[in-house]
Parts: structure tokens; sequence; C-alpha cells
């Protein structure tokens, strides 16, 4: 009995650190900073009124927000197998998620000071913040499958991502108050209440974090290798784990169907606000509600198909689910209204907090009883941050060449038909060798 308290107590404080950092997922990536970022870098009295300067060269907004983005995932993709295969050699887990958390906190934080004459230093923080964040995470991850026992994982997952969309909000609300009422609390500058907002996700989160940092294990060093030095063995420890994937066909059959399944995912959930900016001419206390709806939403779908998955298995449930965004996507294809709009966000949050959840715990349980956590998990981290990337990039450039973010969606309607192909054919192959894990 002790230990099961003792192992619900690592639960909670893992899921707490979700609770802490979702507030950039949805207050910096989501919300109040791109409505922000495109104000303060808009100027009407000129043409065209949407040209910054970074550094000496004019370029667009919003191409420059994307590509700093896109910068920082790719980092991240470049150097999570690297420092996860370091943090597993050396146990030490917790000391690199503490690192990448501090830089992202702190880089929130510090967005604070990004006025319209400091352009150069608010798209420099809010690349540093995306690094913090997807960096963190893939230690954070890399703790699933050693705080909880296979039976466990879908439900631990599940609590991690309620936690998240409950800490989120809960801070959401708070920044919007100071957002659409300054009045009440005697503001009258304008810039003001969203760069409080952005000072506020970098004190909320850094708070939080340190309930998983008391709660989670250090973690244990992995066998030395005096042939190696510290890098030499992260790249060891790397091919190791490849050639464990290579030897796993529906290990390596899932993450082919994670990274087409997720192009989509993601996509959906970064360009949703400007889909109905754009598309709906929707205002921006509508697309606040639309993000909110998804958030809240987003709760109980992690909790339905983490019940689902135990009845029916995790491929079968996540088949269902990419089945479920195909229509989506179709169905967004064709909406003109806000009622519509709303329906759409309340069926992608269902569909999106599970399909997160469930994913991350499907790895956890087709993954090898290893020690190599991190190292597994970078693999994970990689697929979705490249997928991340290719996917914006698809979506942006048949918008440009076609002139409609409507065409963009047939193309993420692509990538889910792929996804929902491949996870087909790991659900057969985990049939025939019997992996119970994964189909019950």
């Amino acid at each position: 009995m002790e230990k099961d308290k003792s192992q619900k107590k690592v639960h909670r404080g893992w899921a707490m650190y979700d609770w802490g950092n979702s507030a950039y997922n949805l207050v910096i990536t989501s919300t109040i900073f791109p409505a922000y970022y495109i104000a303060i870098t808009t100027n009407k009295d000129v043409v065209p009124a949407d040209k910054v300067s970074f550094f000496g060269i004019d370029i667009t907004n919003t191409v420059l927000q994307d590509y700093a983005l896109a910068i920082a995932y790719l980092l991240i993709a470049i150097m999570s197998p690297i420092l996860s295969s370091i943090a597993d050699y050396r146990g030490n887990k917790k000391k690199y998620m503490r690192f990448f958390t501090y830089i992202g906190a702190v880089s929130c934080s510090g967005l604070f000071l990004f006025t319209s004459g400091r352009v150069e230093l608010g798209i420099i923080l809010f690349g540093l913040a995306a690094v913090g964040y997807c960096g963190s995470l893939v230690f954070y991850n890399a703790y699933l499958p050693e705080i909880a026992e296979e039976k466990d994982r879908d439900r631990v997952s599940a609590l991690g991502f309620a936690y998240g969309y409950i800490g989120s909000v809960i801070l959401q609300i708070v920044c919007l108050i100071f957002v659409l009422k300054p009045e009440m609390f005697g503001i009258t500058d304008g810039t003001f209440p969203p760069r409080l907002s952005f000072l506020l996700v970098g004190i909320w989160w850094l708070v939080f974090a340190q309930v998983a940092f008391r709660r989670l294990p250090k973690g244990e060093p992995l066998e030395q290798h005096p042939e190696h030095n510290v890098i030499s063995n992260g790249f060891h420890e790397l091919k190791k784990v490849w050639q464990q994937v290579k030897s796993m066909p529906v290990l390596k059959t899932y993450l082919g169907a994670f990274f087409f399944y997720s192009m989509g995912v993601q996509t959906v959930m970064l360009v949703a606000a400007a889909f109905g900016a754009k598309e709906l001419n929707l205002a921006t206390d509508e697309l606040i509600t639309t993000i909110l709806i998804i958030q809240l939403v987003a709760i109980a779908g992690a909790y339905i198909m983490a019940k689902l998955s135990e009845k029916y298995g995790n491929l079968s449930v996540l088949i269902a689910v990419v089945i479920i965004w195909m229509g989506v996507c179709v169905y967004a294809y064709f909406i003109q209204t806000l009622m519509e709009f709303y329906i759409i966000a309340a069926v992608v949050g269902l569909v999106m907090g599970g399909i997160q959840s469930l994913s991350r715990s499907t790895y956890s349980k087709l993954m090898p009883v290893t020690k190599d956590t991190a190292s597994f998990f970078s693999f994970y981290d990689v697929t979705e941050k490249v997928a991340i990337v290719l996917g914006l990039f698809s979506f942006g450039l048949i918008e440009h060449i076609t002139g409609s973010m409507r065409n963009s969606v047939l193309a993420v309607l692509v990538f889910f038909v792929i996804g929902g192909i491949i996870l087909y054919i790991a659900l057969s192959i985990a049939k025939k060798e019997n992996i119970q894990a994964s189909v019950r």
C-alpha cells in the first residue's frame, strides 16, 4: 500500500510538470503572443504594412516568426539524440530537464521586455523559449517508462496531458482578464497586459516544475565505456538504440505512422487560429474562445482514449482516432460559419488530447525493457519535430501557391491517410507477433 502511495505521488509530480509548461504552448504559441506580435510589428502607415527589420534584413513579420519556430524545432531535432543519450549514460535526465526548463521559463519571462523597437530581442527569446520547451519534453517523456509500469502508462500519460490542459487554461484565463479588461487594474499602456502574460508564463512554468524536480528520481548511470568520451559515447548509445529499433518491426512501423499523422496533428494545432482569422474572418475573442474549447475538451479526450485502449488496444484506437482526424479535415474544407468552427474545435479537442496521450504511451509500451529511456524517446521527439517542420512548410507552400488555406487542409488530409495506412500495417504485424500490449 505504501509503495502504491509513493508511486502515485511520483505520477502526480511528473504530471505537474505538464501543468507548468503547457502554459507556454497555450499563451505563447497559440493565443496572446501571436496576436501581440502581429499588432506591434504591423505599421499601417507604410506599404507593405507587415514588413519588419531583423538585424537589417527586411522580412514579413509572420515569415520571420515561422522561421524562428522552425529553427528552434530543427535545433532540438539535432541536439536531443546526443543530449538524451548522454543523459542516459550519466543517469542525469533530471539535470538536462531542469536545464531546458530554465532556458524556456527565463526566455518567456524575458519577453516582458519585447516592444516594437526590440524585434530582434523578441524573436530570439521566442526561439529560445521554444528550444527550452521542446528540449525539456525529451527528458520529461523519457521518464514515463521509468516511473510507470506498462499497465499504467496509458493512464499516467493521460494524467499528464489532463494536468497540462487544466493548468494552461487556468493561467490563460488569468492573462485574458488583464488583456481584455486592463481598465479594471488602472492599466493604460496597451502593451503591458500581454507582456505581463509572458512574464507570468515564465514564473508559472518555473514554479510548478519544482514539484516534478523534487519527486522524480535522479536515475542511474548506464555501464561506462572508457574507450568513449562523453560526446562520442552519446553517439555510441544512439547507434545501439537505432540497431534495436531496426530489429523491432512493430516499433519501427509505428514510428513511421507517428511521423505522418503527427505532420497532420501538429500542423492543425499551430494553424487553427490563423485559419479562423483568414478564412472565416473571426475576431480575436472568438478565436480565443475556440482555443479554450479545444483545451477543455482535450482533457476528456485524453481519458476517454486511455479507457478505450484498455478494451480495444492502443493501435486499434489510434487508427479510429486518425480516421476521425480525416473527417475533421474534410469538414474544415467546407465550413463557413462561427458555429461550424466551434463544432469542429470541439471534435479537434477530443481527438487532439487522445492522440497525443495515446501516442506517447503506445511508444513507451512498444519500447524494449531498457535503461536507455531518454535515448529511445529522443527518436520519438525527433520524429515529431521533423514532422512539425515539414507539415508547416507544406501547409504554407500550398497556401502560397493556391492562395487558400482550405487547399492546404487537403494536404493535411493526405498526411492522415498515409499515417492511418501505416498504423494498420503496424497493427497487422503486432497481431502476427502476438504483442498484446499494443493490440489489447
